[in-house]
């Protein structure tokens, strides 16, 4: 500290590390088209998809016999699926679709969009028509 010289030259180059290996500039210093993505709050939530069910005045126990556990079923067998949970309560139903890690957003709802619209005929009462909930993360 009692040469300024020294530390003067010794901060001069941690900074220029500081630079050369800082996520915005590359090996020659010249700064990157694209640099690195941060986000201020990063999602950490599970990739799920909603499928939201209306059956206006029925009790929780028919939504549950004869929409939820149909549409379970149904929705257990798309790919890269880790859970699936639901939850049934007065005139309506809404089951979770939980992916595995890495699986795009946009796939895992398609994938459920395709199962919904290969339903047969009669898996689901009279005017019952499943819907997938909004197009955003838990976070969104």
């Amino acid at each position: 500290m009692h040469n300024r010289f020294i530390t003067l030259c010794l901060l001069l180059f941690v900074i220029a590390l500081g630079l050369c290996f800082s996520p915005f500039y590359d090996q020659i210093g010249e700064v990157k088209t694209s640099p690195v993505a941060v986000d201020a709050i990063p999602n950490l939530g599970e990739n799920q998809q909603i499928v939201f069910t209306k059956w206006p005045g029925r009790s929780p126990q028919d939504i549950e016999d004869q929409v939820t556990y149909p549409l379970m079923t149904a929705l257990m067998g798309v790919p890269r699926v880790k859970t699936v949970r639901s939850s049934s309560m007065f005139g309506y139903s809404m089951i979770y679709v939980i992916f595995e890690d890495g699986v795009d957003f946009y796939w895992g709802r398609t994938r459920i969009l395709e199962k919904l619209n290969a339903l047969s005929e009669g898996s689901l009462p009279d005017g019952v028509k499943p819907t997938l909930g909004p197009d955003a993360t838990a976070l969104g």
